[in-house]
């Protein structure tokens, strides 16, 4: 039986109906929508290049002129202090505050503001991932600062609940398995970084994840009277294993991630990232789902969402494009995928989305993106092909510091596109929080047709539940933010459907 929909709700859907061609009134309509979950957030890429910036000149870090990377300024004798080398193109980061050609430069150099591939010698593809690169020495020891323009943000934009991609560790995994080699003995390499010690690097990265917490939590004032929105998110984390690297690292990566989503709470799950389409990425492809498949069998409780799918046909050749998707789900047991992009040259794109419908792999959907980095937009995304196929999908953010975007556009971009319906947009933001890594029960028996499994006849404005409501409530986080999250949903239709 379908989800009946209340007064307010239709109300609702008739003013967005009645909103899709005036600009400003549609934004602030998206700009005050509960969204639930951003579940592909990118930490490193959240962050815009004027904050990176900043932590360049706090740092005293120097920018190469010719190619606006940050770099470490050059050693200095004992007694002096270390310098750019402007001899050779190296100037100060904090000269761009007095320099707004060299501060425009470097935000364009830093993020996809500006680019334009027909006046440049590298396609926005490249552009993007080379970002990464030439602000990397900036994010240094500001996880915290990072955590609290992004956490801060999230909150401001209605967002409830927030999953970071990350690498808490710093790069330290990979380094602790660099040299080891690849022998294909998972279990075996394992135990080997087990009697290496491998937990010093996992308690090193939970250390790292405290401070960068309680930086977050003080520069956003959390518990004072003046606390930011960003207080009331619920953050966790996962944990990003860099699939372009040696087999050695990426092995060793992969054990910290399970080994953290095993000891920490926070850390709820497992990725890999870098460039899809990369040489390593590609020839290794399968052999990092058959790892995961063997280390899934050892920690079955850590959860894992992969990029799959994030390709287009210009990037690799046809065969590339037949099974990344089908092998993520199949053999590296992911429960959600990251872009999926490609689904439809999948081998029996038809049965493989049926398949995920079925088995209810969530698709995390970052159309700026997939926009800018595969040229893939409008109606040759498949997203009204998974809608279609009853397959769920989640609105997200992807590197909205990089791509100059935030949630609200993202959104913004779908209801202007795809002409989605309330009813399909608050099926999204539900189904954010459904497929989210958060432990215990749902709200919903039926996260199709979104019939309550409790608290059946409790409302959620009212300030009193039932004894039975309260002790579901009380023995399940997810319920607890799906609850708020209808909660939410009440009062925004309360305010659009007058």
């Amino acid at each position: 039986m379908p989800h009946k929909q209340s007064d307010a709700e239709q109300r609702t859907a008739r003013y967005l109906d009645s909103v899709r061609n005036q600009p400003s009134l549609l934004l602030d309509f998206v700009q005050q929508l509960p969204k639930g979950a951003d579940l592909h957030n990118h930490l490193t890429g959240a962050i815009y290049a004027e904050s990176f910036i900043n932590y360049a000149a706090h740092d005293n870090l120097c920018i190469e002129r010719k190619t606006l990377k940050a770099v470490a300024p050059e050693m200095a004798p004992e007694g002096q202090k270390a310098a750019c080398d402007e001899a050779k193109g190296n100037v100060p980061a904090a000269r761009a505050f007095s320099d707004p050609v060299l501060y425009r430069d470097i935000i364009d150099g830093w993020s996809m503001r500006h680019f334009m591939p027909a006046a440049n010698d590298r396609s926005a593809h490249d552009h993007f991932f080379d970002t990464f690169g030439k602000f990397s020495k900036a994010k240094d020891d500001h996880m915290g600062e990072m955590l609290a323009e992004a956490v801060s943000r999230a909150g401001h934009e209605h967002l409830t609940y927030v999953e970071f991609i990350l690498s808490p560790d710093i790069g330290e995994a990979a380094k602790f398995g660099a040299g080891m080699g690849w022998n294909g003995d998972t279990a075996g390499q394992r135990q080997t970084l087990i009697e290496k010690q491998i937990e010093r690097v996992v308690a090193g990265a939970r250390l790292n994840v405290d401070q960068a917490e309680a930086k977050m939590r003080s520069m956003l004032g959390c518990g004072s009277m003046n606390a930011d929105p960003g207080c009331t998110l619920t953050v966790r984390y996962i944990y990003e294993v860099h699939r372009g690297l040696g087999r050695d690292q990426v092995f060793a990566e992969m054990v910290t991630g399970f080994e953290m989503g095993t000891a920490d709470p926070r850390v709820v799950g497992i990725n890999l990232v870098m460039p899809e389409d990369g040489l390593v990425e590609m020839r290794d492809f399968t052999l990092h789902m058959q790892m995961l498949d063997d280390l899934h069998k050892l920690y079955p409780k850590v959860r894992i969402s992969l990029h799959a799918g994030e390709l287009a046909p210009q990037l690799v050749p046809p065969e590339g494009l037949k099974f990344h998707i089908r092998e993520s789900m199949e053999l590296g047991h992911a429960e959600r995928i990251g872009h999926g992009v490609d689904v439809m040259y999948e081998r029996n794109a038809r049965g493989l989305l049926q398949e995920m419908a079925q088995k209810n792999v969530l698709v995390e959907i970052c159309l700026t993106s997939n926009d800018m980095i595969l040229g893939v937009r409008g109606a040759e995304h498949p997203l009204p092909m998974y809608l279609k196929y009853g397959v769920p999908v989640a609105i997200a953010t992807d590197d909205e510091g990089v791509a100059r975007s935030d949630i609200n556009h993202e959104y913004l971009r779908a209801i202007q596109t795809y002409a989605l319906s309330y009813a399909v947009l608050k099926q999204m933001s539900r189904h954010s929080l459904e497929y989210a890594f958060i432990p215990g029960g749902s709200l919903w028996s039926d996260a199709r047709n979104f019939r309550r499994a409790a608290c059946e006849k409790d409302r959620p404005w009212a300030s009193a539940l039932s004894p039975g409501c309260r002790a579901f409530l009380d023995g399940s986080p997810r319920a607890q933010l799906q609850w708020k999250l209808e909660g939410q949903f009440a009062v925004f239709e309360m305010k659009m459907g007058k």
